[in-house]
């Protein structure tokens, strides 16, 4: 089976005041397109907007973002 990188950022954008995926793309500086296909584990995130993800949480990489 092949490995994908998979994530949080659903969970997370709710427990963050139901943050919009429009909101978190704003401060990412990326497209609302693009944290939607992030979140659908259609797309990886290059390493730049992971870390600008999991910074905004206050959370490292690791706790918004797995390996499988």
């Amino acid at each position: 089976m092949a490995k994908k990188i998979t994530n949080n950022i659903r969970r997370l954008r709710f427990e963050h005041n139901e943050m919009t995926q429009q909101m978190l793309a704003d401060v990412v500086q990326v497209s609302r397109q693009t944290i939607v296909a992030i979140e659908k584990d259609k797309y990886s995130p290059s390493l730049e907007v992971a870390f600008k993800i999991a910074a905004h949480f206050q959370l490292p990489v690791d706790a918004v973002f797995s390996y499988q």
